[in-house]
């Protein structure tokens, strides 16, 4: 697949680095030094954004609330030179699918944006399904409340799914989190006690069942 991809990183020289990797992988890449730039073409979306958090103008941090805002489906990577667990955790708050500290391999974004798109886009299932009283479509990656999408994020959707394929299954926060985040994030497990809260939030009709000091399970409808 021909994906797009736009890369908001505000020092020049990283930026052509990480565009000419990015580029080596077939994909089309649009690259901005400032958020201001970004911020033109948040309604013509890419498949992937690529943030850096310090940006000379923008907080990186406002400006995912304006991209989520207007497409809650699409991924996005923080890149930061700040490492910390609570930039980490605002990030996920906010809806990024991941976070990569600098400094970092130009490889190891590469990877980190396969798995995302591929997770997000080729893994899909090509179908609609009904969880009363949500309709989800699994391909557009979209759910619906009486024929109205309900926004949900990327990781949120990933969630979902996980939820929807294992019903009634129960399952620890170390395995929700290497399921849904993958083997290659180590952050805190407390990230998926925060998607849960907001994934109930969004669709209080599921049944998500709290296992204390354990994790989680869907019942059935």
């Amino acid at each position: 697949m021909d994906y797009i991809i736009y890369l908001v990183e505000d020092e020049a020289n990283l930026n052509e680095l990480l565009t000419m990797y990015l580029k080596n992988e077939n994909w089309s890449v649009s690259s901005f030094h400032t958020g201001e730039a970004a911020r033109k073409v948040i309604n013509t979306p890419p498949h992937l954004w690529i943030l850096d958090i310090m940006l000379p103008d923008i907080d990186g941090y406002k400006l995912i609330r304006e991209i989520k805002a207007a497409t809650p489906e699409v991924p996005v990577i923080f890149i930061s030179a700040r490492d910390a667990d609570i930039d980490r955790i605002l990030g996920l708050e906010l809806g990024s699918d991941d976070y990569i500290a600098k400094p970092f391999l130009p490889r190891e974004l590469v990877i980190r944006a396969q798995k995302l798109l591929a997770r997000t886009y080729e893994n899909a299932a090509n179908q609609r399904r009904s969880l009363a009283p949500y309709v989800i479509d699994e391909k557009l990656r979209i759910a619906y409340l009486d024929g109205q999408d309900l926004n949900l994020t990327s990781k949120e959707f990933d969630l979902l799914c996980f939820f929807i394929h294992n019903e009634g299954q129960a399952f620890s926060r170390e395995q929700v989190l290497l399921e849904v985040w993958g083997n290659d994030y180590f952050g805190s497990d407390r990230v998926v006690d925060d998607l849960v809260r907001r994934l109930r939030k969004k669709m209080p009709e599921l049944k998500i069942e709290t296992i204390y000091g354990y994790g989680y399970r869907m019942l059935t409808q």
